[in-house]
């Protein structure tokens, strides 16, 4: 039996009328598909809402102790998340009860705003970084333990 991975999932919306309009009309005008057009939408403002993140002055990117365990998972300090979400002014539980995929782009933006300024190089930061790019290459869709892929 062969097993495929469906990389689309599916989401129903329920909007007025009016709302629906608005949205065709304005996907139209991008030359965009109606799908096409919300994604972009909800994404942009996710990133913007990313962008809105305040790095409290006295925290160091090496105050997160990320580190990699012994069954590949990859720990850190939530308290740091935290008050990095106080500081915003956003929830904690846009990293906390989300897709891992928010908070590991935090902690990479983050990473790389501080080597940008000239901050020490993290391994298990470089190693993350790497392994997300090979798994882009490779058009892989999910992440795997280290040794079960």
């Amino acid at each position: 039996m062969n097993w495929k991975i469906k990389s689309d999932s599916l989401i129903h919306l329920r909007v007025p009328a009016a709302t629906k309009g608005r949205w065709i009309r304005a996907s139209r005008a991008a030359e965009m598909r109606l799908t096409d057009w919300i994604v972009n939408a909800v994404e942009t403002y996710m990133h913007q809402q990313m962008n809105k993140v305040v790095i409290p002055d006295d925290l160091k990117f090496s105050d997160l102790h990320l580190a990699r365990e012994s069954d590949g998972d990859v720990s850190f300090d939530w308290g740091v998340i935290e008050r990095i979400c106080k500081a915003s002014g956003l929830s904690v539980d846009i990293f906390r009860d989300a897709p891992e995929d928010n908070v590991s782009g935090l902690i990479v933006g983050w990473y790389q705003a501080h080597c940008q300024q000239g901050g020490e190089r993290d391994p298990v930061a470089d190693d993350l970084i790497a392994e997300i790019a090979a798994e882009e290459k490779a058009g892989q869709i999910i992440s795997h333990q280290p040794g079960r892929a």
